[in-house]
Order: C-alpha cells, then sequence, then structure tokens
C-alpha cells in the first residue's frame, strides 16, 4: 500500500502535469504564466518547485508524457500495434491537452531557446521496438531496418499533424493518418502482412 504521504505528492505532481499541460496548450510555453498554472493546478509554488524545479522542468515532464496517454490503450502488437499508436494519437491529439501541449512543446521549443530531442527519441525507440516484434514475426520485408523506419515515421507523423493542424484544426488528422500508411505498408511490409492490417480510422477512437 502506498503510504499516504507519498500518494498526495503523487496526485499533486499529476494536477501541476496536467494544469501545465491545459495550459501550454493554450497559452504556449511563452503565455504559460506560473501563476496560472498554480490556480489551475489548485497547489503552491514550493509544490511546482518540488517536483519539477522550474517552468521549463513542467515542460520537459509534459512532452515526455505523451506516451502514456496512447500506450495503456494499446491491445495489439507488431506491426498493428505501429498503426494503432498512430490512429489513437491522431484522435487524442483533437482532445487530449496532455497530448496536444506535449506535441505543440515538442515542435515550438526552439522559440522559448529549448532544444531537447528527448521526446522525439523516446517515441522512434517505442516505434522501433514494434517495428522489431514485426521482423521477429516475419511480417516485414527482407532489408526492412526497424530503426530508420522508426526515425521516418516520427518524422512524417510529425509532417501529418502540423499540415492538418493549418488546414482543419487537425479534424482530418485520423484520415491523414490512414492515407499516411496506405502508402507506407507497401514499401516496408510484405504483402500478406499490408492485406491483414486494419486501417479502420476508428481503432483510434474505440482502443
Amino acid at each position: 500500500m502506498t503510504p499516504p504521504t507519498q500518494e498526495r505528492a503523487l496526485r499533486t505532481r499529476e494536477a501541476l502535469l496536467w494544469a501545465g499541460a491545459e495550459v501550454f496548450d493554450e497559452f504556449g510555453y511563452a503565455g504559460a504564466g506560473i501563476s496560472r498554472i498554480l490556480e489551475r493546478a489548485k497547489v503552491t509554488a514550493g509544490a511546482l518547485y518540488f517536483h519539477f524545479k522550474s517552468k521549463e522542468g513542467l515542460a520537459l515532464a509534459v512532452m515526455s508524457a505523451q506516451p502514456q496517454v496512447i500506450e495503456p490503450r494499446l491491445h495489439s502488437h507488431g506491426l498493428q500495434r505501429l498503426v494503432d499508436i498512430t490512429l489513437v494519437w491522431a484522435w487524442e491529439l483533437q482532445v487530449n491537452p496532455l497530448l496536444r501541449a506535449g506535441v505543440r512543446l515538442s515542435v515550438e521549443q526552439g522559440s522559448f531557446g529549448m532544444q531537447d530531442a528527448s521526446s522525439y527519441l523516446g517515441w522512434t525507440e517505442i516505434m522501433a521496438d514494434c517495428l522489431r516484434t514485426a521482423v521477429e514475426e516475419g511480417e516485414l520485408l527482407p532489408g526492412t531496418a526497424p530503426e530508420d523506419i522508426a526515425e521516418f515515421l516520427v518524422g512524417a507523423c510529425t509532417g501529418v499533424q502540423l499540415y492538418a493542424q493549418l488546414v482543419s484544426n487537425r479534424a482530418d488528422l485520423p484520415r491523414r493518418t490512414v492515407l499516411m500508411w496506405r502508402m507506407l505498408l507497401p514499401g516496408i511490409a510484405r504483402p500478406e502482412t499490408v492485406a491483414r492490417i486494419d486501417l479502420d480510422v476508428s481503432r483510434g477512437n474505440a482502443a
């Protein structure tokens, strides 16, 4: 059983993480004042500095938290799991402030003097792990390199979501994600694998 003091600390940290995400999502890093975050989280400044040390530390935590929004909702494996990651991501980017803020901060970090690739590298490793399973299960074409595909896919997803944000406020991001896979799958997967991968756009919402 978790001690009550530790439980309170965990709840406080979670409240700060979500409040920070909401404020970063609404106002960006520069516009996200510490006082606004504290008011949203209903905690003291001491709590923020205890858990995250600074606003920059909180921003880094928000960027790093993106996978926790998606991975608990996945039940597939191999190449289908990789597809499902992107489909859930495409849906959640429309409604989830923690994921939206993480993506916004990752993309805009250069404008506020931060240069941290850990969120991109983290996604690359998660995706490469799915692809390594796909290799073990004979799903990919011979000679494919999981790490190279994963790195390309992280970049592709970043570009697709930025485009969708500009043209539709991400409303068509799930459809565009499916289109991305229809173009990519034949180049990395065996024909029989392509035939059985489920690209139903609703998988992202139902996961």
